[in-house]
């Protein structure tokens, strides 16, 4: 890709300058670095990309080209190329400490820990290298480790007093603990955007936001800062603006991921309608607005009202959900790039989420996802933005399985492996494995041991320690002051503590897990061959091995498809109703449960069932229909008119059947004209449906007579 320094991207124009187009043969023919690195500084792209090109054909063993190569095109969005360069330089000379450097600064974009070591290594080479020392410096507060921060940012400052990062990280330490003026004021460019990139991950995107301008009013051609400040205004919902600085950068060849991704995504915005009422914002695409709107804007209602209550506090404005069926285009609303593996992301009052539609059914419950988010909210709100990342996911976490302890995820594997080996974080060093994990599962991991650490606190202290923990982070205190203070133990304490009571709760399910892998292959393989009696004979042991397993191959689902196999109906249901109750999520499980609970004259469970797979897939019209028909004899009347509205917004093929499930609900709860509306539609489907006409005839009369 070095041919091209500037990438096209499907729907948006490239722009390609051509200022000083015609001075290239001179730059060509001099063909030393010098001219390369002048080019690039003018922005002049395309002509010096030629000239390192020209470079590396004629010395193609030169490391310092590669890496200078790498740097711009490092700097100018294209990080995969540069790591390709970065990694031919240190194949020509493995100890070459630009490269590493280069190495290490194309790491911490992508939060690995690594990059941390990387440039530790480049440090040894050249103790001289104040950029590497700097990045020691702001890894170190990504973690929230000031203290360390703090060391690691003078240390650059003594291999050079005029460090811009160095100040920017002492300086970013001060104002986000709300020091108004700091004598570390940087008072430039590169070091207002690196203050700005801190106060987002910190969540304070207002804040964040002023620092960005601050930024390209020094230095308007800064557009790394102004393409953040863009996205960041997009997050925010003020799309506007933001289209307009992210336009500037494109125009101006600032053409990275971010800004085409989010250039694109506003472009499409034409494609969602959205929906108000006074607490909350919904925006939907319009394929699926009227199917979803009444499941998420009631489960919105009911969060605020839940939250208000449980925190003690009003929000002042209405909370926004948008909801993107397409998960690309979530992730660049939210990272304003494609690949991120999150369901839901919450700027302040604004959420993010992904739509039922948008990941494999069963794999995803948006009910969970909207009321996590949703004490995102709350918590942020409630501390204005300074709580730390451990707590706010903790709490929202803890909240998923209080609303219903099916709701939220299960003991994983990668879980049981942490808390087997030991590898749960002390709790005042918790956000380092959100931010920057040192294996793949980590974050998974933090999200598990968060949630489990305020169920925990909620358990032996009360909700009301975990609001006052809360309101202590809003005043800006540390997780080790505020364990102190309101646990009143040392934090190696609680962790002990801590530790002892999560290996008491999984005892059975990390001590028995790999001889349950072994089993659970057999079983398998069995139920393969269906071999039903041998599944029924070990399938119980193997079960109770790992309660909480309720992914693919679960072994309530073979129980339950072996019970029905042998003639056995109760016993099946009593499998599927354990899976439903720990968690399991497989629509096409649920509509078995609830087949068999309605054959077996248990009619309210069985709506229960159906009902159930609405906050994990309702993109189901069959289910709609069948949990219509349920509650309409159950005399749950609302309850049928929104399953019914839910199966002709799913489009079915037969509408008259449609219509007029429709109209019979109506009619059940006394809206005569309702139901006359649907009976014509459903005849104007299908002229000849005898139902529909006589129902419309039996209505008319009615009419008349009274």
């Amino acid at each position: 890709m070095r041919d091209k320094i500037v990438k096209k991207n499907q729907g948006r124009r490239v722009v390609c300058s051509l200022a000083g187009f015609f001075v290239l043969v001179s730059a060509l023919s001099a063909q030393t670095l010098d001219q390369a690195e002048q080019l690039w500084k003018q922005r002049r792209f395309k002509e010096a990309n030629e000239v390192f090109k020209a470079l590396e054909a004629r010395e193609p063993k030169n490391p310092d080209y590669k890496v200078r190569w790498g740097r711009m095109m490092l700097e100018h969005a294209q990080p995969t190329d540069a790591a390709d360069l970065f990694k031919e330089a240190l194949e020509i000379k493995k100890d070459h400490a630009g490269a590493l450097m280069g190495m290490a600064l194309v790491s911490a974009e992508n939060f690995e820990a690594r990059a941390g070591e990387l440039a530790k290594k480049a440090l040894e080479i050249d103790p001289k290298l104040t950029e590497a020392q700097e990045m020691l410096a702001r890894l170190a507060l990504e973690d929230n480790d000031n203290a360390k921060a703090t060391e690691e940012a003078k240390k650059a400052l003594a291999i050079d007093p005029k460090s811009v990062q160095g100040r920017a990280v002492l300086a970013t330490i001060d104002l986000l603990a709300d020091k108004k003026d700091s004598t570390w004021d940087p008072k430039t460019a590169k070091g207002y955007e690196t203050i700005a990139r801190f106060f987002v991950l910190n969540r304070r995107y207002e804040e964040g936001i002023q620092y960005y301008r601050k930024a390209i009013e020094l230095d308007p051609q800064l557009y790394s800062a102004r393409s953040q400040m863009g996205v960041n205004l997009m997050r925010l919902g003020q799309n506007e603006e933001a289209y307009k600085q992210l336009e500037l950068c494109f125009q101006n060849e600032y053409q990275d991921a971010a800004t085409r991704n989010s250039l694109t995504l506003m472009d499409s915005y034409k494609n969602f309608v959205t929906f108000t009422t006074p607490r909350t914002i919904l925006k939907l695409h319009k394929k699926e607005a009227e199917l979803l709107r009444p499941y998420i804007e009631s489960e919105m209602e009911r969060a605020i009202s839940t939250y208000e209550k449980k925190y003690k506090m009003k929000l002042d404005k209405p909370v926004s959900v948008e909801v993107y069926p397409d998960h690309e285009d979530f992730a660049v609303r939210t990272l304003g790039m494609p690949g991120l593996g999150a369901l839901g992301v919450t700027f302040g009052y604004s959420i993010a989420m992904d739509s039922p539609s948008g990941r494999k059914p069963g794999t995803f419950h948006w009910a969970s996802t909207l009321w996590h988010e949703m004490s995102h909210v709350f918590t942020l709100t409630a501390t204005g933005h300074r709580v730390p990342r451990w707590f706010t996911e903790g709490m929202a976490v803890h909240e998923e399985t209080a609303i219903s302890p099916d709701w939220g995820d299960r003991l994983g594997p990668d879980v049981i492996a942490a808390i087997k080996n030991k590898k749960l974080l002390p709790v005042a060093e918790l956000d380092r494995g959100f931010v920057h994990p040192t294996a793949p599962g980590q974050v998974i991991i933090s999200y598990f041991q968060a949630g489990r650490i305020c169920d925990y606190i909620n358990e032996k202290w009360g909700w009301d320690t975990l609001l006052a923990m809360l309101h202590d982070f809003g005043a800006g205190e540390d997780t080790s002051s505020v364990v102190r203070k309101e646990l009143k133990i040392e934090p190696a304490e609680f962790d002990t503590r801590f530790i002892a009571w999560v290996e008491a709760d999984t005892k059975k399910t990390v001590e028995h897990f790999d001889e349950w892998k072994k089993t659970l292959k057999s079983l398998v393989e069995m139920s393969a061959t269906k071999d039903w009696d041998t599944v029924i004979k070990q399938g119980t042991a193997v079960r109770d091995m790992y309660p909480d397993y309720v992914e693919e191959h679960s072994v309530y689902e073979i129980l339950a498809t072996a019970y029905l196999a042998k003639g056995n109906k109760p016993a099946a249901i009593a499998e599927l109703q354990r899976y439903e109750k720990i968690g399991g999520r497989d629509p096409e499980s649920l509509k078995l449960l609830a087949k068999n609970l309605e054959e077996a004259g248990r009619t309210a469970e069985a709506a229960d069932a159906l009902n159930r797979l609405n906050f994990i897939y309702p993109m189901d019209a069959a289910a709609h229909r069948s949990l219509g028909a349920l509650w309409l004899v159950q005399g749950n009347v609302k309850g049928a008119i929104r399953e019914y509205q839910a199966v002709l917004a799913r489009n079915p093929l037969d509408q008259a059947q449609a219509h007029y499930d429709l109209a019979k609900a109506f009619q059940a709860n006394k809206q005569t004209e309702q139901a006359k509306e649907e009976l014509l539609a459903a005849l104007e489907a299908a002229p000849g449906f005898r139902p529909a006409q006589k129902l419309l005839l039996e209505l008319s009369t009615t009419a008349i007579k009274n």
